[in-house]
Formats: C-alpha cells, sequence, structure tokens
C-alpha cells in the first residue's frame, strides 16, 4: 500500500478514486466494512481505492484534556487499513488551520478540486470541517451539487451494538481483551521493543520478557493469557502476561508488562515483538510471600496452558508485523 504523509501539501495522490474518510482507530470490523466496500467499489470502476486519516487525532489537538488513548499507533493503523484491500492512505497533518476550514470549502477545496474523488463513505458518526457541521448528509447534498457519489458506511454490530473505537477502547482499557478482539476481528496486539529488567522472574524460575510498549492504551492491570511474534525467529510462542506494578515485589509504582514465553529460553534482548492479548486470567494482586507469588505463577502458567490446549496457536486470528 502507498501511504502519501502530506496529501494536501507537496505529495500528488492519485485523482478519480473511491475514497473513505475516518480516524480509523483500531481498524476494527466496522472500519474493515466500509475499507473493504471502498475496495470493492474502485475495482468495480476501475479506479483507485484510498482512505484519509488524520494524524493527530483531532481531538488531541483541540481538546487534549479529552483526548483518548489510542487503540493503535498510526503505523499499525496504516498496517491494518493496507490489508483491507486500500491502494492507497493519505495520512493528512491535523493543524489548527484544517481545524478551521469550513465543511463546504474541505469538500470542494480537497475532496473536488485536489483528489477529484468519484466516490466517498463515511461512518454515520463521523463530523468534518469547523465546528464539526459536516455529515453525511451534507456530503451526499454536496456531492450531487458537485459531481460525486457520497453515503454512509453500513453500520456492522457485535452483541446487539455497533462496532465503535470507544467499544473497542472500553473493552480493552478494562481488561476485556477477549471482547476486544471480538470488535477487532482479530485478537489485540501491542507492539515494542524487548527491554532489559531486573531479571526477577529468572530467579523465580519464570524467566521474562520487558516489553517497552509503543501503544498508549494498555490494559488494567492483571494477568492475560497472551502470544508473542518474534520477527526474528520467525513465529509465534504462546505466553503468559502480567500487566501491572508488580505490588509484591516494588513498591515504585511503575507499570511493566512482563511475559513469560511457555518453553522458551532465547536472549531476544533488544527485539522488537507483537504480544497479542487474548483473554483475561486474573487481577492482579499482592502476595503476603515471594514463595505464594511463585504459587501463583504456577498457576497462572497452568491456565494459560489450559487454554491453549482449547484453542490452539494456529486457530488464532493473528496479525503478524
Amino acid at each position: 500500500m502507498q501511504v502519501l504523509r502530506d496529501p494536501l501539501g507537496d505529495d500528488r495522490p492519485t485523482r478519480g478514486g473511491v475514497l473513505s474518510i475516518g480516524n480509523f482507530d483500531g481498524v476494527h470490523l466496522g472500519h474493515q466494512a466500509i475499507l473493504g466496500h471502498v475496495a470493492d467499489r474502485a475495482a468495480s470502476l476501475s479506479v483507485p481505492a484510498a482512505a484519509m486519516t488524520f494524524d493527530p487525532h483531532p481531538v488531541k489537538l483541540l481538546r487534549p484534556s479529552h483526548a483518548p488513548r489510542l487503540v493503535t499507533t498510526l503505523e499499525q493503523r496504516l498496517e491494518l487499513i493496507g490489508r483491507t484491500g486500500v491502494e492507497t492512505t493519505l495520512v493528512v497533518p491535523f493543524t489548527h488551520r484544517l481545524a478551521r476550514m469550513e465543511a463546504e470549502a474541505f469538500v470542494r477545496e480537497v475532496l473536488v478540486d485536489r483528489l477529484a474523488v468519484r466516490e466517498v463513505y463515511i461512518g454515520r458518526n463521523f463530523r468534518f470541517g469547523a465546528d464539526r457541521r459536516g455529515d453525511v448528509d451534507m456530503l451526499r447534498a454536496l456531492g450531487h451539487a458537485l459531481g460525486f457519489e457520497a453515503d454512509a458506511a453500513p453500520i456492522v454490530e457485535v452483541g446487539g451494538e455497533a462496532v465503535s473505537s470507544t467499544r473497542v477502547r472500553q473493552a480493552v482499557g478494562s481488561g476485556d481483551v477477549s471482547t476486544a478482539g471480538e470488535l477487532l476481528g482479530r485478537a489485540h496486539f501491542l507492539d515494542g521493543q524487548v527491554a532489559e529488567g531486573r531479571r526477577l522472574g529468572r530467579t523465580l524460575g519464570f524467566p521474562t520478557l520487558n516489553l517497552d510498549c509503543d501503544n498508549e492504551l494498555l490494559p488494567t492491570g492483571g494477568v492475560y493469557v497472551t502470544v508473542v511474534h518474534i520477527p526474528k525467529m520467525g513465529r509465534v510462542f504462546p505466553a503468559v502476561t502480567n500487566v501491572g506494578v508488580r505490588p509484591t515485589v516494588s513498591d515504585e509504582r511503575m507499570l511493566s508488562i512482563e511475559t513469560h514465553v511457555l518453553d522458551f529460553s532465547a536472549d531476544v534482548y533488544g527485539e522488537r515483538v507483537r504480544l497479542f492479548l487474548l483473554d483475561r486470567l486474573r487481577d492482579e494482586r499482592r502476595f503476603e510471600s515471594i514463595t505464594q507469588l511463585t504459587e501463583q505463577i504456577g498457576h497462572d502458567v497452568r491456565d494459560a496452558r489450559a487454554w491453549f490446549a482449547r484453542r490452539p496457536v494456529e486457530s488464532l486470528e493473528l496479525v503478524h508485523a
């Protein structure tokens, strides 16, 4: 997939295509449906398929104290958009100048004059332009007057409710990573680098990988069934992960992500890895002694093995970097 990071400036996007516009945080099932539709429509018309997204997220610029912690980094978002069949993603730098642009001016100057769009699709709740005045009804009306088609994305439901980035954030933030996976259509993942830790896990008999994480949004403290993809080794490994502050062994209250990879002993310090969060085993808690902690880790490992016995790694929906 082609990525244009200055599509309103020096980059020159291909004109005359089918476009979807959105923040696409998480690239969940609803996003996948609209982007897949864009790809299908573009193929039927023999024109380019494109997505337009924004960086930073508009709320981060306009109301930073209210900005959500994003499900995906920009690079993860682009990777996932690229898997939908879209050929080009336009990453529009979101600035105060763009925020002040009237919705009608955005349509005329960007969608028509610069991109010459044939068709445009947006989410039913997506808003654009100054004071968020632009919506799908305005886009349809302007499209009729200016020579392009516009429509809202179909609503995708899981559990009787529309899938949304907000629902995904709520699920991940509360530790309900299995529900997050249902909304995303894949296991939720974190990317990062394996950092040097205190090696306490090794002394307890359960060595861990300490993840220096790229993602903003992390699940609440607890122990999770996970899978780790180590590109250097070309495969994925079943694992169990503790997210939290390690209250039994530390008073620093610094959040850590520690993964014990089952039946694994290689040295991967400094390597980039992808950690998939599959299910939650238990809350993080403080133990009275290191012995009690070690016994509990043993139980967690057995529970994780039992989980994988029911759902082998090969059966999981994992997106490898």
